[in-house]
């Protein structure tokens, strides 16, 4: 077996690593103890060798498939429904897999959905759902795999059991400025989708003024990696590169997108956006396990199952077994809290909105106490933002451009000139088509390309 130095050197000088090597460094779960051999310090020299040299296709599998091997891999061989997962990157107003995850379990799929909490501007759709009281985010796993044999879908965070050297290397990445690393990213996103003992993953790759990568070229790439080693590992994967250059949802905050969720399971609202994305990325989860034949099939499925109730009785059931309300579906305001400060933030301009600074509205909600400045912070999970305007409204001076709940005065007058200054109004008409101004997309498409 190689010494830990002696791999750093040589991804240091820009030379190939083993499935050795990865297993030296990251060590496996032989009778359920971890041992790697590698220190942190080690880890963090590491990693800013991948960083700065990267690692191919074959490496990045071979780090993948080290990292699902240090913890448990979950077994579902005794159960009938094909194994379906989805992963975003992240973004603002992503209220989408509240919405797929019961969607796709009415359809037949069973979804073990290991989800995150926010990170930066973005949310995340463990700090969501923990606004529902009694909603228990980290069960054990017999309680997260019951429930997926029961109702067909369980949205949970991360347990120690899996991929726990993932946890461990993203904790030194974080400190290390290599957080940005695409080798490191695909491994750690396909690490646990792999422990989760998935059949097939769809990936949703966000792009634009809201996307964690910075630019459509590096989304794509982002994209391919993740598809490609997927496929390397034997995971079936594909990716949708999505738009957010304006909030999926026509909201932003942890109960307020909790309630839009519940609006749009029960057909009491349609935001098209969020529709939009939900349906491409759910279609394609069902035919990519085979549960339709072609996409035209799958979205047939899940419009019947949105418009019977069946895909809003699966969530119901999900948060009921998870220790949520029983009736929090029929009775959402009885359960989600809501802020008492609200006020809405007027254009202060007339004119067409060219552009939006998704970025910005993310950290107004984290400014309003609804997401996190550093890991040990507490979440208000009554505040955010609603009611947006979308690129290409027109908006006459003093038009509400969007709403705010607030914790008090104060947080909503900051909130305000946050929004205000995220808002590009112009003078003049909308025009046909794209904008150039939010990188050549257009506004009325979500969906802007398949890979894999």
């Amino acid at each position: 077996m190689a010494l830990v130095q002696e791999i750093i050197r040589n991804k240091r000088d820009g030379n190939r690593l083993s499935r050795a090597d990865f297993a030296c460094l990251f060590g496996a779960s032989a009778h359920d103890s971890w041992g790697p051999l590698a220190s942190d310090a080690q880890l963090a020299a590491w990693a800013m060798a991948v960083y700065l040299n990267g690692l191919d296709r074959d490496e990045t599998v071979g780090l993948t498939c080290a990292l699902r091997d240090s913890g448990r891999v979950l077994d579902w061989r005794d159960l009938d429904r094909p194994i379906v997962d989805k992963h975003s990157t992240g973004g603002v107003g992503d209220t989408v897999s509240l919405i797929l995850g019961p969607l796709v379990a009415a359809c037949g799929g069973a979804v073990p959905m290991i989800s995150g909490r926010g990170l930066g501007h973005t949310g995340g759709t463990l700090d969501k759902l923990g606004a529902i009281p009694g909603y228990v985010t980290t069960p054990d796993i017999a309680r997260f795999q019951r429930v997926v044999r029961e109702i067909g879908v369980a949205i949970v965070g991360q347990t120690a059991e899996l991929a726990p050297a993932d946890g461990r290397l993203y904790a030194v990445r974080d400190v290390t400025a290599t957080v940005e690393s695409i080798p490191l990213i695909t491994a750690s996103i396909l690490s646990k989708k792999l422990a989760a003992g998935l059949d097939s993953l769809v990936m949703d790759v966000k792009v634009g003024s809201g996307a964690f990568m910075p630019t459509l070229e590096k989304s794509r790439e982002l994209a391919a990696n993740i598809v490609e080693v997927g496929r390397g590992a034997g995971l079936a994967t594909t990716a949708l590169l999505t738009d957010m250059n304006q909030p999926l949802a026509p909201c932003a905050g942890n109960a307020i997108e909790v309630r839009c969720a519940i609006d749009v399971l029960t057909c009491a609202t349609n935001p098209q956006r969020l529709l939009d994305a939900t349906f491409a990325l759910a279609a394609e989860m069902l035919v990519s396990s085979a549960l339709a034949s072609t996409r035209d099939a799958a979205l047939q499925d899940l419009h019947r199952a949105l418009a019977s109730g069946r895909a809003a009785e699966c969530f119901a059931k999900m948060v009921a077994a998870l220790g949520g309300p029983g009736d929090l579906v029929e009775h959402p305001d009885r359960h989600l809290p809501r802020a008492p400060c609200r006020r809405a933030v007027h254009a202060p301009s007339s004119g067409v909105v060219r552009a939006i600074d998704v970025r910005a509205l993310g950290m107004a909600v984290v400014a309003l106490g609804g997401g996190r400045r550093r890991a040990e912070d507490s979440i208000d999970p009554a505040v955010g933002l609603y009611a947006f305007a979308q690129l290409g409204a027109t908006v006459k001076a003093g038009d509400a451009i969007a709403r705010i709940d607030a914790r008090d005065e104060a947080g909503a007058a900051r909130a305000a000139e946050a929004v205000t200054k995220s808002y590009s109004i112009e003078e003049g008409v909308q025009e046909d088509g794209g904008s150039d101004r939010h990188g050549g997309l257009d506004e009325r498409s979500v969906v802007i390309e398949k890979i894999g």
